[in-house]
Parts: structure tokens; C-alpha cells; sequence
């Protein structure tokens, strides 16, 4: 009888398990879209003045993850204590912008070392003047392969952050086009959706034409000085409903990154980027 028991007992806690198993693979496979982070770049004189206390406004917002820009503030030399300090207000590095500088010097190492200990994922490369200029397009491309290399050493992904310029003509297609098809397919693209419609260039088709390699994208409206256009994200007129399905459906999307380099009268860095969370998250609830 008690060996009976036992195994009803056994076969009842395994099936309990299962459940929860289910359950919390369905709830992972059923979310509507990837968490969201913000830029740090947004709002980057807070995050000078008041390290600690512009990240705990951003949690406050509801956001997830934070993408960095360079300044760890306090945290400079203490990559375990900015990782406890983010997990203090639930949010995580969700990237780190690194410049060329510092991945073409002896500093290489340190940076990765960094930000593996402080849980960082994804490091970034945000610009590179190379990336639009023909007889040095090539050494760029080169040096993220290798750096790609490097970074998976320390267990992270490399990512190059686009602005208009790549989206210039070149041989046939553009700058971004060569990147993406002379760099290994699991090297990061990070698309700004801000720059690639202000080139007049449709996202969905780029997330598509490199499936699987848009881990992270900058949400944004970029005017570049342009008047009449609103900034904050759900004021303006684009589909952002249709991208965050294409994201999830063919761009291996882990992170949507709202970033605020202009913001309507009235409003200031951290507002803004307050009301284009809200702005995003109600394309999100519309989809299926």
C-alpha cells in the first residue's frame, strides 16, 4: 500500500511538473513581442548628472532593458555591481555600443570582459565611417568578422548599427546590402528603423531580406530637421504594428529598442521616451 503510495505520489508531482513546463513555454511562445529597452544615447545628460537616478525613472516607465552608450556611471570598474544594480529594478543590459576605437585597441579584451561579467548579451558597433565609403567598405567588413570572432570568445554577439549613409547606392544595391552579405550570417545587423524610412527605405523588407540577424532594433522616428513629422512613437503614421509582426516572425527579435534623439515641444528626454513606450506598446496589444 505504500509503495502504492509512493508512486501515485511521484507520478502526481511529475505530471504537476509537466504542467508548469507547458505552461511557461506557452507563455514564452504566445508573447505578442520582444521585451522593450531604451537607448541610454536618449537621455544621456540625465545619465550624467544622475546615473543611478535615470535608471531607476526608466524602470519606474515599466522598461525591461537598458542599451548602453559608453558611461556605466559608478559602475565603470564594477561590472558585477552594475549587473546587482540593474537586477535591483528588473531591468538588464540589453546591449553595449562600443566604438571602433576601442575595438581596434588594446583595450579589446577589457571592453568584452566587461560586459560579459555585467550579463550583457550584445555588443554593438554604432557607427563606422568606412561603411560608406567604397575603397574602405571592405576593411570595415573585415574587421567585423574578425571582432565577431573575438566577441564570441566572451560569449557575446556583434551587432553594426546603421544610420542613413548605408543605405547609399553601391554596386547594384546599398553599403548596408554589401555588409550584411560579406559578413557571416550570425553577425548582428541592428536596424534603425529611424534612419533606414528616413532613407526611404522600407524596414520590413531589410528584416526579411536577413532573417534572423535583427536581434535588436532601434524604434525611432528620425527627421533630421524636418518639420511636421512627430516623434513620439504611436503619434506618428507608420505601421509599427506590421514591423514588430515581421520582427517576430523573421528577425529573430530579442529586444525593441525605443530611441529619442528629437522630441515635440513640450516634452523633454525623459517624457519623451515615457510616452513613446506607451506609443509602442499600443501597436503591440493589436497584434494577433
Amino acid at each position: 500500500m505504500k509503495n502504492s503510495y509512493l508512486i501515485l505520489t511521484v507520478m502526481i508531482s511529475l505530471l504537476l511538473s509537466a504542467c508548469n513546463i507547458t505552461s511557461a513555454f506557452s507563455t514564452t511562445k504566445s508573447a505578442k513581442a520582444p521585451p522593450i529597452s531604451v537607448q541610454l544615447w536618449s537621455v544621456r545628460e540625465g545619465v550624467k548628472q544622475d546615473f543611478k537616478g535615470s535608471l531607476k525613472r526608466i524602470a519606474a516607465m515599466g522598461y525591461q532593458g537598458v542599451e548602453f552608450a559608453g558611461d556605466y556611471g559608478p559602475f565603470k570598474n564594477d561590472p558585477e555591481g552594475l549587473k546587482a544594480f540593474l537586477a535591483s529594478l528588473n531591468l538588464v543590459g540589453s546591449g553595449a555600443h562600443v566604438n571602433t576605437k576601442i575595438m581596434q585597441s588594446e583595450k579589446l579584451d577589457e571592453t568584452l570582459s566587461y560586459l560579459q561579467k555585467a550579463g550583457f548579451k550584445l555588443v554593438i558597433i554604432p557607427i563606422d565611417g568606412r561603411a560608406w565609403q567604397p575603397n574602405k567598405i571592405h576593411s570595415l567588413t573585415q574587421d567585423l568578422t574578425k571582432w565577431h570572432a573575438k566577441a564570441k570568445q566572451y560569449g557575446l554577439k556583434l551587432a553594426y548599427h546603421n544610420h542613413h549613409q548605408e543605405f547609399r547606392d553601391f554596386k547594384g544595391s546599398t553599403f548596408w546590402d554589401y555588409i550584411a552579405q560579406n559578413t557571416p550570417n550570425d553577425l548582428m545587423l541592428q536596424l534603425d528603423i529611424g534612419w533606414t524610412n528616413y532613407s526611404n527605405k522600407d524596414p520590413i523588407e531589410y528584416v526579411k531580406r536577413y532573417p534572423n540577424r535583427t536581434i535588436a532594433t532601434h524604434i525611432k522616428i528620425r527627421t533630421q530637421g524636418n518639420t511636421g513629422i512627430n516623434t513620439i512613437i504611436g503619434q506618428d503614421n507608420f505601421d509599427w504594428t506590421e514591423l514588430v509582426k515581421t520582427f517576430k516572425e523573421h528577425g529573430g527579435t530579442e529586444w525593441l529598442v525605443i530611441e529619442q534623439e528629437e522630441w515635440p515641444q513640450g516634452y523633454d528626454a525623459f517624457s519623451a521616451i515615457e510616452a513613446s513606450k506607451k506609443g509602442l506598446e499600443t501597436f503591440i496589444t493589436k497584434l494577433p
